[in-house]
């Protein structure tokens, strides 16, 4: 018998199925939402799910509440309750990907006006495998796409709309033969992948574009530079970026919730160094995969271990 999924939304836990809002919801019409992407890794030993950072997640989403004047009636605890509740009444065990959504759900078509709108949230977890095969370095392309400038739209934070460009970007490199996409800002410095934050490796140096160069403050791009510090005793340096150093680094990789720690092997059909995984970008995916599941001691209070009881 197939097990019965539950979400939450207008307050309360439902089943999936009877999880739905109107067709003149504002944010389907604006992209006035922002969302999170969490990942719940199964770590079989354990017989339990570990969710990766649960608490910085929601600290992120309650900043993009602020921007776009949501106002939830939820502390980030109660996020990460509604959150655990829900994992543990689904009853998955296997790895999940849980996605919570904040928007203005009133049905105000011709409104653009935030500050009357009403605000709701929703969470779906959902089973989820590999978003990206990381058991091999990608193929990437630089976008014709460009980020947008954070005056443009706020790129810190996940907001629902910003992702138009990402998906463009990815699409367009999908339809080109490739894994994924590159994107530059507007000054043509190096800014992100389409759904990751971008690192590459020079001379024993990793380098990450700098917060003011609109990429996401991403949860996982966080994670790396402090195992990068804490557990192989490197920094790692935030700056610009161009788009020619990523041609002729020894190792570039892209972290993301969905994607992981991926190696990237070849940028617009040039390979970076040798092709193949570099020695830093599989040290740090090898302890990156072993902090997500509750396997790195050092790091135990990043996850959020859930024991699923289904039902």
């Amino acid at each position: 018998m197939t097990q019965k999924a539950w979400a939450f939304l207008g307050g309360k836990q439902v089943p999936l199925e009877d999880a739905k809002v109107g067709v003149m919801t504002h944010a389907l019409h604006y992209g006035t939402s922002v969302f999170e992407g969490i990942r719940g890794n199964w770590n079989e030993k354990l017989g339990k799910v570990s969710i990766f950072r649960l608490r910085e997640h929601y600290e992120r989403l309650q900043r993009g509440c602020k921007i776009l004047r949501i106002d939830l009636p939820y502390s980030v605890d109660d996020l990460c309750k509604i959150t655990t509740d829900l994992l543990e009444r689904n009853g998955y065990r296997q790895d999940v990907y849980l996605r919570p959504l904040a928007f203005k759900g009133q049905q105000a078509v011709a409104n653009l006006n935030l500050n009357a709108l009403e605000n709701e949230f929703m969470l779906v977890i959902l089973p989820f495998g590999s978003y990206i095969d990381n058991t091999r370095p990608l193929r990437c392309q630089t976008s014709s796409w460009r980020r947008p400038m954070d005056s443009s739209m706020p790129t810190g934070v996940k907001i629902s709309g910003l992702y138009t460009t990402s998906i463009l970007a990815k699409s367009e490199a999908i339809a080109a033969g490739f894994d994924e996409a590159i994107l530059l800002n507007q000054d043509g410095s190096v800014s992100e992948g389409s759904g990751e934050n971008l690192f590459m490796v020079r001379d024993g140096i990793i380098s990450t574009p700098a917060e003011t160069d609109n990429c996401l403050l991403g949860i996982t791009r966080d994670s790396v530079i402090r195992l990068a510090k804490d557990q192989l005793g490197m920094d790692v340096v935030q700056r610009h970026i161009h788009r020619s150093e990523l041609y002729l680094a020894d190792e570039v990789f892209l972290t993301g919730t969905a994607a992981h720690l991926t190696s990237v092997g070849e940028l617009d059909n040039r390979a970076i160094g040798s092709g193949k995984t570099g020695p830093i970008t599989q040290r740090l995916q090898d302890l990156y995969f072993a902090t997500v599941v509750g396997d790195n001691d050092d790091y135990a209070d990043w996850c959020t271990l859930v024991t699923p009881s289904g039902g």
